[in-house]
């Protein structure tokens, strides 16, 4: 017999174990590969998109009436890039859609676009071909959909019934986008850990099952040499053939769960989502022969090395635990976004060390204090379970952490970008101010003379270019200016940071400015500091009324008063935001045409933005809740299979109870309250530690990744979705172990002869 049919003997005798660990790899390879695939996709797209959507601009026409689908039809056989952009708003709770075409969509890629990019079928979440939008606004009625007709080029020479103009979707959510990304890129990082610790638990097991096998191959001659060069060919070959169906699964995944994620966060103008995908196979493929590889042979270090690992063991306490005070204290003073993530690594790492530790260490303290000796058993048997399920338990520990974590920023996403929206999108329409009106004449008309006058419900936004001075902390800067007035009740519900008492009372009086997160960060300014603003060569020096949240913008944002802004500043973009309640929006817009003397107004439905934006939001948590629910399930799995093998070594031993005198009955039920309780144990040592990680993410990646913060929020609800949980996967090892008692089982003849002989 050769060395290798008899090293692979062992799983011809344990299949299931092997199965077990294929499966796991496959499984594993193919969660990792499809977050990371989707998410570095996505952020692609993200850039993208966010340029296309800020630089591009749209064709209208001169007569002033509105574009139609003949307009396109007649430009692009001119030859001119255009594409529409049909919004539809379905009857119903159907919502709304966007119509685009993807042939015409593909000359705003650019020649580094691939052919059939756009061969795809558009869903529907919320994008869908141009000929069913049509379809759809007829049957809406043309009133319920609005059509917008993009150019590539913005010098293109257009026939003379059109003209070109500046097209904008609303508020950027790329940095939000990007945000959500680097956060979901650490949790996948921590999956990659989760999987190394399953992988390591299900193969350790097998290596001291196969110990004897070892010794009698060293009897027949065998060098150990041989031995563990025999063991890294068996496991690299196993991991090179599990990680190619995982990549495939992978991807297959990505695609399963992009296909609204990646519709919704497409650059619908330059290369899609998927337009790569024919790369990217090698890299995950490598990186997972290379963790399985990594964890699993470990124990091939050199002897040198292994005695000075088994004479730290001893001290794995002290160890672990200043780990994670290091990691925690590191966490709080890091000034940078790599040694915050170094932080959140040593934290787990001490975590992952003491949790076994701790729960064994209870149990047998409350082993020698219990007087029933049943009662001393059940605590003594726990301590056992602990020492030996330790690394299954441990990655169950951070896999329901993670959960808890992501589940809580998913739930901050969704109410921080509905708040922020909300904020930014609160008055029912945007009326862009014509190039060359007078605004002042039209803030007067709607002061006192328009169909909404006095009713509080309007305001100008004028949007321009900033500069503040070189001060001690910070070089010369130039800052986004944004400028209100009057102050109209829609902005009175703005969230701040910090604010003076009564800021927008200050702010109408002219004796302040606001200053968005990212600007007091960098600037080190508090609510009452003085700040010194030039405004076409004019300074300024004003209290800090308020700090508000500003979330998806890199840039520093100044907030000043209309009305003060220097008569010789020239704004970029000007616009009038209106809620005209119960008045005919038609009787607004007529009297600003007369007034200014235009034909058409270019007008918003911020409820049309405000939609397309919540689709867009609602495909990406769909994928972060996706990965979490496949991580649990994965490290769920993987404490069953080791429980159920854990415990057929020991099923000899839970049979003494029966020979004690203890009914079949109360034997299961000895077994329920140990897998239960150590279940419940490892979920009551996560949830300090998912807190935790939710904090860092959002107080501490955040502001060191984009200079923003995210709100500070905690569900206890989820909490207790998580202790049913594990209860139930308590639950499901006790019914594996009771299973085990009815089948025949032979009595080792050594108690430390197999893994779990431990009394």
């Amino acid at each position: 017999m050769t060395l290798l049919p008899a090293l692979f003997s062992h799983y011809r005798r344990h299949p299931l174990q092997l199965l077990a660990l294929a499966l796991m790899i496959v499984v594993a390879t193919a969660l990792w590969t499809g977050v990371s695939h989707l998410t570095s996709q996505a952020r692609t797209s993200l850039g993208q998109s966010e340029r296309a959507v800020v630089e591009r601009d749209q064709v209208e026409r001169t007569d002033g009436q509105p574009i139609t689908v003949s307009d396109f039809v007649l430009l692009r056989r001119s030859g001119h890039c255009v594409m529409p952009w049909l919004e539809v708003e379905r009857p119903g709770v159907a919502g709304r859609v966007v119509g685009i075409d993807p042939l015409a969509a593909s000359c705003f890629a650019g020649p580094e676009a691939q052919d059939g990019a756009w061969d795809q079928p558009l869903d529907g979440r919320p994008f869908l071909d141009i000929e069913e939008a049509v379809a759809l606004a007829d049957e809406s009625g043309s009133s319920r959909s609005t059509l917008s007709l993009l150019v590539a080029d913005a010098s293109a020479d257009l026939p003379a019934a059109y003209r070109v103009t500046p097209f904008s979707l609303g508020p950027e959510t790329g940095e939000l986008g990007a945000s959500f990304l680097l956060n979901l890129d650490a949790l996948a990082v921590l999956v990659l850990l989760i999987t190394a610790l399953l992988l390591r638990s299900v193969y350790q097991l097998g290596l001291a099952q196969r110990r004897e096998s070892f010794a009698l191959l060293r009897r027949f001659g065998v060098p150990p040499a041989a031995v563990q060069r025999a063991l890294m060919l068996e496991i690299v070959l196993l991991a090179a053939l599990c990680v190619v169906p995982g990549v495939a699964l992978g991807r297959l995944l990505a695609g399963a769960l992009g296909g609204g994620f990646g519709q919704a966060l497409d650059n619908l103008f330059d290369v899609p989502l998927y337009a790569g995908q024919g790369a990217g196979w090698f890299k995950p493929a490598l990186t997972m022969v290379a963790v399985v590889a990594g964890v699993c042979l470990v124990d091939q270090l050199r002897p040198a090395w292994r005695s000075v690992f088994t004479a730290a063991a001893g001290q794995r306490p002290k160890l672990a635990l200043v780990t994670l005070l290091a990691g925690l204290a590191l966490a709080f003073v890091s000034p940078w976004l790599g040694l915050t993530f170094v932080a959140i690594a040593l934290v787990f790492a001490g975590t992952g060390l003491l949790a076994p530790g701790l729960i064994g260490g209870l149990a047998r303290h409350w082993a020698r204090g219990a007087e029933d000796p049943l009662s001393r058993w059940q605590w003594s048997e726990l301590g056992v379970l602990a020492r030996r399920l330790a690394l299954p338990l441990v990655a169950l520990q951070f896999a329901l952490a993670m959960v808890l974590a992501v589940q809580a920023l998913v739930t901050v996403f969704e109410a921080t970008f509905d708040d922020w929206l909300s904020q930014r999108l609160a008055a029912a329409y945007f009326i862009e101010v014509p190039a060359g009106a007078d605004t002042k004449a039209a803030a007067d008309w709607l002061a006192s003379e328009s169909p909404i006058a006095g009713s509080g419900q309007w305001h100008r936004v004028v949007r321009g270019a900033a500069t503040l001075p070189a001060a001690a902390s910070a070089p010369e800067q130039a800052v986004d200016l944004f400028a209100l007035a009057p102050v109209s009740t829609m902005l009175t519900a703005w969230r701040f940071q910090a604010a003076t008492d009564e800021p927008w009372l200050q702010f109408a009086e002219g004796r302040g400015v606001m200053v968005n997160e990212q600007l007091a960060r960098r600037r080190h300014l508090s609510v009452g500091d003085t700040l010194t603003v030039i405004l076409s060569g004019q300074s300024q020096t004003l209290p800090v009324l308020a700090i508000y949240p500003d979330y998806g913008r890199p840039a520093g944002e100044v907030l000043v008063n209309a009305e003060h802004l220097p008569t010789s500043f020239t704004p970029e973009f000007e616009s009038v935001s209106v809620s005209p309640g119960a008045v005919d929006l038609d009787r607004v817009t007529s009297g600003l045409k007369r007034l200014w003397q235009v034909e058409a107004l270019t007008v918003r439905d911020n409820a049309r933005v405000r939609a397309l934006a919540d689709a867009v939001f609602d495909q990406t948590f769909l994928l972060t809740r996706a990965m979490t629910v496949v991580t649990l399930v994965l490290a769920a799995t993987s404490l069953l299979i080791m429980g159920w093998v854990f415990f057929t070594t020991r099923v000899w031993y839970y049979r003494l109870l029966a020979v004690w005198g203890m009914g079949q009955r109360e034997v299961a039920g000895q077994l329920v309250r140990l897998s239960v309780t150590l279940t419940m144990s490892i979920a009551a040592l996560a949830l300090p530690l998912g807190v935790w990680l939710t904090w860092a993410l959002v107080h501490r990646i955040n502001p060191l990744a984009f200079g923003w913060s995210l709100p500070m929020a905690v569900y206890p609800e989820f909490w207790l979705e998580l202790a049913g949980l594990s209860l139930v996967i308590g639950l499901s090892i006790a019914v594996l172990m009771r299973r085990q008692l009815i089948q025949p089982a032979a009595v080792p003849v050594s108690a430390n002869a197999r893994s779990g002989g431990e009394r």
